[in-house]
């Protein structure tokens, strides 16, 4: 099975909707890359920010080589503010991890991005900041795969 390990950092946030207009906003990301939920990942929740939200958090994957040949598999990125009664969604960003290899393919694999925020079909309000790295190519066996990386999820 060929794949590759792919890294994303969550660096930012800046300008979200306020969506808590009687309390201070702590806003977390979660990460998933195709359909299937298992891959979904978290960052801590940002507590002081508000609006604009810092985490610096990396989140490490492995995914298949054929993820970045097809454009079928998305990186989808949501935004949310905790909240007792449940969390309330912010926004999100979404590409396929197709366009996110072409895009960093010319400067080594890894590239640093600044996207819009949408809700729906609705403007964007506000930007995210995220950095990425795709590694080399390895064709491994799926049981030494399984039992080789711990920590990071199978696509």
């Amino acid at each position: 099975m060929d794949c590759r390990k792919f890294e994303i950092i969550l660096i930012s946030a800046s300008d979200l909707e306020d969506v808590r207009k009687l309390f201070k906003m702590k806003v977390h990301a979660r990460v998933s890359i195709g359909s299937n939920p298992d891959t979904e990942k978290r960052t801590p929740t940002d507590k002081h920010g508000e609006i604009n939200p810092a985490w610096n958090f990396s989140m490490k994957y492995t995914i298949s080589e054929w993820m970045i040949q097809y454009p079928n598999d998305m990186l989808v990125i949501k935004l949310y503010c905790k909240r007792k009664l449940g969390d309330r969604y912010i926004g999100e960003f979404h590409m396929s991890m197709k366009e996110l290899y072409e895009y960093s393919y010319a400067s080594g694999g890894s590239a640093i991005m600044t996207c819009p925020v949408h809700k729906g079909s609705a403007q964007s309000q506000g930007v995210l900041r995220f950095s990425y790295r795709f590694g080399e190519r390895v064709t491994i066996d799926k049981l030494v795969l399984a039992e080789s990386i711990a920590g990071w999820s199978i696509c």
